[in-house]
């Protein structure tokens, strides 16, 4: 081999080298400032103190008594405002369980003008089976006055709560 053809495979031996120290200083480096960010953003958060407290609060639906058939308890149920829900229980019993039963909810209104009640609201339902404890969660909103709840079982007769008022 000529002294110029060793020259030159040295130098470009030198060359490869410094490229390849240089890739791999590069590489290292890269490493370390990932391997640090990584470190650094899994550092733990500061510890924050948070208090839970609780508070009783009251149970807002005074309960009817006991559903019963032939009977219509009426309960009222705590409101905002003006706007007064009511929960109305019955239990209706159905002749002929192997029919189904159809069942009609009204809230009526004492008119003093002409001293009758008047429909104000009317839910119709029904059911199949033999017995069914029912309810119907009629709102009274700003409209005093004499109210009671009826309940017409399918062709059987009405049953009528005793009337309660509302005062705003």
């Amino acid at each position: 081999m000529s002294t110029t053809r060793s020259a030159a495979v040295l130098a470009s031996g030198t060359a490869n080298a410094a490229k390849l120290f240089v890739a791999a200083l590069a590489f290292t480096s890269a490493y370390v400032g990932f391997s640090a960010y990584s470190n650094a953003s899994s550092a733990t958060e500061p510890t924050r103190t948070v208090t839970l407290s609780a508070q009783e609060v009251p149970i807002t639906e005074e309960m009817a008594a006991p559903a019963e058939a032939g009977r219509i308890a009426v309960s009222a149920l705590a409101g905002s405002g003006c706007a007064t829900s009511y929960v109305a229980r019955t239990v209706v019993v159905n002749t002929d369980p192997a029919q189904g039963v159809h069942y009609s909810w009204r809230l009526a209104r004492w008119s003093p003008a002409d001293n009758s009640w008047r429909t104000y609201l009317v839910k119709h339902e029904g059911f199949a089976g033999a017995t069914r404890t029912v309810e119907w969660r009629p709102v009274i909103s700003r409209n005093p006055g004499w109210y009671r709840v009826e309940l017409a079982v399918g062709g059987t007769g009405t049953v009528k709560s005793d009337r309660l008022q509302v005062s705003c």
